[in-house]
């Protein structure tokens, strides 16, 4: 299956599970206000369950969302260490320099925090996209076996990637991004119900999100 077969799935799989079933969307768009129970939903939907199930049992995909956020932060822990300390070393060594020059104009250094900063951000920006890759097949591999330790089986995890392929992976994933940010953008460009617009396509967004990666998994399969 070729990316635009993904898109193309997904967002079939998309309305069909929300057009015409009013009382879900409204119960999902609830659920999109307390994040973890939407979270919790797309679980179900990574699971590869076709349709798309009821929501239910709130509970229980309230602390699957939970799960997914601390699986999330697990995998951006090392790239904000990173990151953070970028940012330490740059600007702990450029202070030194700056004040063995005898530098007294404080916008000196505050151009030198900016630098800093901006250096140490796009280093955790890569890092962390690296660790992306991993994080997101490693949510899939949770949703279908149940194990937390699973999301973070690394040899399992690069095989199915492998089996994708790195680029075409890569690719779909950037594909993704797109259209998520065009769909921003259009909504970001109308004026006072933007929010609410955005609000309304919670749901639907969520659904694609989570079928797409679903599909991603299954191609490595």
């Amino acid at each position: 299956m070729g990316i635009g077969e993904f898109v193309s799935e997904s967002f079939g799989y998309a309305n069909e599970s929300l057009f015409g079933k009013w009382v879900r969307w409204i119960i999902l768009i609830i659920c999109s206000i307390i994040f973890p129970l939407m979270m919790g939903y797309s679980l179900r939907i990574m699971r590869g369950i076709t349709p798309a199930p009821d929501p239910g049992e709130y509970v229980r995909m309230l602390i699957d969302g939970i799960k997914v956020i601390l699986i999330n932060i697990v995998y951006m822990i090392i790239p904000l260490i990173i990151g953070g300390a970028v940012l330490v070393l740059t600007g702990g060594i450029g202070s030194l320099t700056m004040l063995g020059m005898d530098v007294s104009n404080p916008w000196a250094y505050m151009g030198l925090f900016m630098a800093s900063f901006g250096l140490a951000f796009l280093v955790f920006f890569i890092v962390a996209f690296i660790f992306s890759l991993f994080g997101i097949i490693g949510v899939v591999r949770f949703a279908r076996t149940g194990s937390m330790g699973e999301a973070f089986a690394f040899n399992e995890i690069t095989q199915t990637v492998g089996k994708i392929g790195w680029v075409q992976y890569i690719l779909a994933l950037i594909v993704l991004c797109i259209i998520l940010f065009v769909i921003s953008m259009v909504l970001g460009m109308i004026p006072v119900i933007g929010g609410i617009l955005n609000l309304i396509i919670a749901p639907y967004l969520s659904i694609l999100i989570a079928r797409y990666y679903s599909q991603l998994y299954d191609a490595g399969s």
